[in-house]
């Protein structure tokens, strides 16, 4: 019986808020303005959605403002609460990526991914944080512990990989060789060099590593950083490189594609990347080099 399941991506603009509210007012908001299409994601029969790399907040890291760490919280914890109550009533499962409160002064860029009926299955901490300019990562985040875990949902095994992650291939491949079927990357990305590859290094992820992925990236200018346009541009890929559906550059929008894992199988049989892989050659990868 062939294994289809409908995947869903929500990309967003912030509110029209001042840029100095409340940290609070500017959550609430954003949190608001997503449950119409995690509704509209229901009535469409999505069963795997995820939302944008800190989906309730601004992209906040061109700042060094502390005041934003007012946005962490526990996880699981209210918002993956929330959320936990839409998964349950839509049977669908959710990929939420907030900002963690591990302990006080400890932070992390996470994912937590509900199960389709409100079931919390764990998280994934952003491993690969950024510290350059505009993107002051390291400022507000620390590297992710947790590896690379793969979730095991009602519909599919579903990994993440949060942004900056998706320049660096090793983690894309133990997320694979641990089983994942589909991948969300989940993400924060303004036009410049970034848009090229934007479209060039997920869908290799996914040809080379025979799974699909689903990639988020936010819409519109943030003030009062204004470090340039969030493109959009959300898209699922399938493990031959095929986009399946593409968002605009410039609209809050849910982005549909229906995914046969199936075909997952059929591309290993051609490609048998897995079954060539020389892991005792690659040593040198897991050493400080240079």
């Amino acid at each position: 019986m062939p294994r289809k399941v409908v995947g869903g991506l929500i990309q967003m603009s912030l509110p029209e808020l001042a840029p100095d509210a409340p940290v609070a007012k500017i959550r609430d908001a954003m949190i608001e303005k997503h449950l119409p299409l995690v509704e509209e994601a229901g009535k469409r029969g999505v069963q795997l959605l995820c939302l944008q790399e800190l989906f309730y907040g601004p992209y906040f890291c061109p700042s060094q403002d502390a005041r934003w760490c007012d946005l962490a919280e526990p996880v699981p914890g209210p918002t993956t609460e929330l959320m936990a109550q839409h998964a349950r009533r839509h049977e669908l499962v959710l990929v939420v990526p907030v900002y963690e409160r591990e302990m006080a002064g400890v932070y992390y860029n996470t994912a937590a991914v509900i199960d389709a009926d409100g079931t919390y299955l764990g998280k994934y901490r952003k491993t690969h944080i950024p510290h350059t300019a505009g993107f002051w990562e390291k400022y507000f985040f620390k590297p992710g512990n947790l590896g690379y875990p793969v979730f095991r949902t009602r519909y599919a095994d579903v990994g993440v990989y949060i942004c900056y992650d998706r320049h660096f291939p090793e983690g894309a491949r133990i997320l694979g060789l641990r089983g994942a079927e589909v991948v969300f990357n989940p993400s924060a990305t303004v036009a410049g060099l970034s848009q090229y590859l934007w479209k060039l290094e997920q869908p290799a992820h996914a040809v080379a590593n025979g799974y699909f992925m689903g990639c988020i990236n936010r819409v519109g200018a943030e003030a009062p950083w204004n470090i340039g346009k969030f493109y959009g541009s959300s898209y699922f890929v399938d493990p031959r490189g095929n986009f399946l559906a593409v968002g605009t550059e410039d609209r809050d929008e849910l982005i549909v594609a229906e995914m046969d894992l199936d075909l997952i199988e059929d591309v290993r049989r051609v490609w048998q990347f897995y079954r060539d892989r020389r892991p005792e050659t690659y040593e040198d990868m897991v050493k400080a080099l240079p």
